[in-house]
């Protein structure tokens, strides 16, 4: 049993580590990162999740992001910790977040990550959307959070104070 809760300030080293232990030392090299940097993430969807110890599990975030000079947002990273993969939390915390923006009026997510695990939630590629390089235009994926939202949506991904 977990605990869902928006990320505090308090909240950030924990999840930083956390992102550190899941990914590759060089994360932050990323082009998606070149998008995060001195952004805020959108901290009503960004969740964390802790078992009844208080122990954090996991771990999601959500960044506000332009499509062709229309909002959406960028979904990640999203982690759980090693010792509880498996249990589905991952996909709890995609579900969650994805639950939290519907009910604020969000309108497109988009990620860059394997098709094979996130169209189980909805995610399909996205043509005509460019991720900066190096990024493979195969794991540029979308979720429509209300019908229609990626239609006609197309060109550069960029930060939202572009």
């Amino acid at each position: 049993m977990y605990t869902l809760n928006p990320e505090t300030a308090d909240d950030w080293w924990e999840v930083e580590a956390l992102y550190d232990l899941c990914f590759a030392p060089g994360r932050t090299a990323l082009s998606s990162y070149r998008l995060r940097d001195g952004v805020d993430p959108v901290r009503s969807m960004s969740l964390v999740a802790r078992d009844a110890d208080g122990i954090l599990a996991g771990a999601i975030r959500f960044w506000p992001v332009r499509v062709g000079g229309q909002p959406a947002l960028l979904l990640g990273p999203v982690a759980v910790h090693p010792t509880r993969q498996g249990e589905g939390l991952g996909g709890l915390l995609i579900q969650s977040g994805l639950e939290r923006g519907r009910a604020e009026g969000r309108d497109r997510v988009m990620l860059v990550g394997d098709a094979p695990y996130y169209t189980r939630f909805g995610f399909s590629r996205l043509n005509n959307v460019i991720m900066p390089p190096p990024t493979n235009p195969d794991r540029v994926l979308g979720y429509a959070v209300s019908e229609g939202a990626w239609d006609g949506v197309s060109g550069d991904v960029t930060r939202i104070d572009a």
